[in-house]
């Protein structure tokens, strides 16, 4: 099933990079994921993809994308890929191989050594020779044929009943569709593209209202694969048969609307070729209708995609600005539109109104402010990064935005002004009163403070604001120099531990009675601890797995 499906993603590789032997690439699927192929003699002898289905060791529908890819460029015209397309030098660790050699020596082959060659490989293969069989089924039955076969497979039955859906009956219903995926592959192969269309068109359609009865698509996970190697066959056929952009456009709107659209999430951007400047416009026109009559996310976001398709950087920026995120997340979006496009300085302004706009929010967006940032660095702008971060501390005051704040100080040399500022920032809200707000930047401050190395101070600043957690690293840190203040810290955590059972609580009594005992230690009063130690001991004897924890570090 994978050499199938394979085919589908051919046109999906980019980066290929044919090595001595070692085949890399990588294939646009739901997500991006990169290929190894490892060649030795006339054969792929190993395959790795960081898929999901690659990861567990299979050789994958991304691995037979890449091989096929290979051969392709092999047969046409023998050059290596380009710097353009070329991925980074591969690790001095890569495992050597041979160049391929299997397209070569199948085209030194005859008519009669190639048939005797695929006859004894699809009778070694069971799953080759079924998809050969096939094949010839789709090649000879007529239209009707296969449109009633194609119908057979994918007619629900009994899948749903009231909204439940059986897993076995789905499984077995994606089984069904991954054979009428199969069927037209077929048809592609024989010729008859637009009938594959007509198909992939159909059956799609006919999956939705499977979703629909069944309320929805997190009772159908099985079809999530199928169902998105049918619009692959869909566009395949699509590239193949040519067919008429305005209804094509028309059904790409509707399915990307419809309830399989959020499954296969196609982006019209695969069908920019297919639907030329005249289907772009007219699907950008039905979207537009759509999102006018119901200004939901999806019919936004088609919009939106439409609108890239088409290359028009201005009208998708006016399209993102109609909604802008609080936080200034939809000014990055426009940031990096604009950058795409070689503007970086209208990129920059974007973003930095975005900062503006966000103001002292706490939720301001993290990867508008490290974009912002690292636009500032790269063009020797450390003041101007400096501020950026100066800001976002004073707005969010955290452990992380202070030590961004440091590291941009640093850099400008300006770091004890900057530092003493923030600390008396974290000092001042502390010291307001109570309230969840002060009692943040009161535990912030204990955490810059360690951070710091200023443990001393930060014991001082963590009374009657630090957590336990807090306090548990504390009474670590100082208990070599303040083992009394330590050990009342222990003690305290212990006690309510000691009404707990579990392993992980067990362990964590231990850890404790570790520490109890080296401020015994540091303050002379290695006998208490004897004392205390024979105590608990003797306190929770019924519980032997405590017992043996305590015996196994050596308490």
């Amino acid at each position: 099933m994978s050499f199938g499906r394979g085919e589908d993603y051919a046109g999906a590789v980019s980066g290929l990079d044919i090595g001595d032997g070692t085949i890399r690439a990588s294939v646009a699927g739901r997500d991006t994921y990169r290929v190894e192929l490892v060649v030795t003699g006339r054969a792929v002898v190993a395959g790795a993809c960081d898929c999901p289905y690659g990861a567990d060791g299979h050789f994958c529908k991304h691995c037979v994308a890449v091989g096929l890819a290979a051969l392709r460029h092999t047969a046409s015209a023998g050059s290596k890929p380009s710097a353009d397309t070329a991925p980074a030098p591969r690790p001095a660790t890569a495992r050597p191989a041979r160049q391929d050699l299997v397209t070569p020596w199948l085209a030194s082959l005859d008519r009669d050594a190639l048939l005797a060659l695929l006859d004894e490989e699809s009778a070694a293969d069971p799953d080759l020779r079924a998809r050969l069989l096939l094949r010839v089924e789709v090649a000879r039955a007529d239209r009707a044929a296969v449109r009633d076969r194609v119908k057979g497979l994918l007619d629900a039955g009994t899948l749903a009943r009231d909204g439940y859906v059986d897993p076995e009956e789905a499984g077995a219903y994606a089984r069904d569709v991954a054979r009428a995926v199969t069927v037209l592959r077929a048809l592609i192969a024989a010729g008859r593209a637009a009938e594959a269309v007509d198909g992939a068109r159909w059956a799609l359609w006919r999956l939705g209202a499977v979703y629909e009865l069944a309320g929805g698509a997190e009772d159908l996970w099985d079809l999530f694969t199928p169902v998105r190697d049918l619009l692959a066959v869909h566009l395949r056929a699509c590239r193949a048969a040519r067919p008429d952009p305005e209804p094509t456009a028309r059904w790409l709107v509707g399915h990307l609307l419809g309830p399989v659209g959020e499954v296969t999430r196609a982006d019209p951007v695969d069908y920019r070729d297919v639907l030329g400047p005249a289907g772009l416009t007219r699907a950008l026109d039905l979207a537009t209708e759509a999102w006018r009559r119901d200004p939901a996310d999806r019919a936004k976001r088609l919009r939106e995609q439409l609108l890239k398709a088409q290359g028009d950087v201005d009208a998708l920026i006016t399209a993102y600005a109609t909604d802008l995120a609080p936080n200034g997340a939809t000014h990055l979006r426009i940031a990096r539109e604009l950058d795409e496009a070689g503007r970086a300085g209208d990129a920059l302004e974007w973003a930095e109104r975005g900062l503006r706009a966000a103001g002292e929010r706490h939720d301001v967006d993290d990867e508008l402010v490290e974009w912002i940032c690292a636009r500032h660095v790269r063009a020797g702008r450390l003041d101007d990064a400096l501020t950026v971060r100066r800001g976002l501390f004073r707005s969010q005051r955290s452990l992380r935005s202070y030590r961004s704040l440091r590291s941009a100080a640093r850099a400008c040399g300006r770091w004890d002004d900057e530092r003493e500022a923030a600390l008396e920032l974290l000092r001042a809200h502390a010291g307001r009163g109570a309230g969840p707000g002060l009692a943040h930047s009161a535990r912030v401050l204990v955490d810059v403070l360690l951070d710091e190395g200023e443990v001393d101070a930060a014991w001082e600043a963590a009374a009657g604001h630090a957590d336990d957690r807090r306090l548990l690293t504390l009474a670590d840190r100082m208990r070599d120099h303040r083992p009394a203040d330590a050990l009342g810290v222990y003690l305290r955590l212990l006690e309510p531990l000691k009404q707990s059972t579990g392993d992980r609580v067990y362990q964590e009594v231990a850890r404790l009675l570790r520490g109890i005992r080296v401020c015994h230690e540091r303050l002379g009063t290695a006998e208490e601890f004897t004392r205390r130690l024979s105590a608990l001991r003797t306190e929770l004897k019924r519980r032997p797995k405590l017992m043996k924890v305590l015996d196994e570090n050596g308490l």
